[in-house]
Parts: structure tokens; C-alpha cells; sequence
């Protein structure tokens, strides 16, 4: 089976509320369109993790992001491959997550995470950043 080596931003924010918030997308394409995910990328060659998830936050969201730590690397095996995801906090630095792939998007309290229909490595995703940092 084929592995697919990618990286999600779990871009954090704090809302008027002094509450943690957390940026989820709706895949507006492909075979998980509606679906939701981390938003975030394929690594390039010569790439490493990080800088491969500053250009696609750049390209799918026109939004410069600081990469933090690693929370995570999830490995789920979907019917026709197999996935690889390096999972980071985030923070937007300049831009203002402009949608230029998906269908949508939501900021979440981390109460609200289990309110939109996540991919499944997402999901797994999910109980991990429970209420991290």
C-alpha cells in the first residue's frame, strides 16, 4: 500500500471570550469532499514538515502561519493508501485564512470539536489535542 507523507495545522486563536479556538476546513474537492479536516498539505520533496505546512497554508489559505511544536504524527490506513500526518500547533501570523480550496470553515471551542463529520485520521487527531497547550 502506498503511503502519502502529509502535514495538518491545527491553528489556534483565542476568541473574544478569552476562550481557545481552533481552525477547521470542509474539503470542497476530491474523494473526501464535505469532509472536514486539519487544513495542510502533501511534503514536498526536499521539504521539511514545517516548511511544507507554511506554503500550503499560504496556498490554500493566503495566511503566513507560525509552526510550534509537534503535537503528533497519526498513521491511518484509508482503503487505498496509507496516510503519514505530521500534526502541529499553529498560529495565523498575517492574513486572514482566506478560502481558496475548501468549501468551508469554522473556528471550534474545544468543546465543539465533535460538532462537524471530521475525516477518519483526523479524528484521530482530535483526542489528542483534547485541551494540549
Amino acid at each position: 500500500m502506498k503511503t502519502i507523507k502529509v502535514v495538518a495545522a491545527v491553528i489556534k486563536a483565542v476568541n473574544k471570550n478569552g476562550e481557545d479556538i481552533i481552525f477547521a476546513t470542509q474539503r470542497g474537492y476530491g474523494e473526501f469532499k464535505d469532509g472536514w479536516e486539519f487544513p495542510g498539505g502533501k511534503i514536498e520533496e526536499g521539504e521539511t514538515p514545517q516548511e511544507s505546512l507554511k506554503r500550503e497554508i499560504m496556498e490554500e489559505l493566503d495566511t503566513e502561519i507560525s509552526v510550534g511544536e509537534l503535537i503528533d504524527t497519526i498513521e491511518y490506513d484509508y482503503p487505498t493508501f496509507h496516510l503519514s500526518m505530521d500534526c502541529f500547533w499553529c498560529e495565523v501570523i498575517k492574513g486572514n485564512l482566506v478560502l481558496k480550496e475548501a468549501e468551508d470553515a469554522k473556528w471550534l471551542k474545544k468543546n465543539e470539536l465533535d460538532k462537524v463529520d471530521w475525516l477518519p485520521a483526523d479524528v484521530e487527531l482530535i483526542g489528542k489535542i483534547g485541551m494540549g497547550q
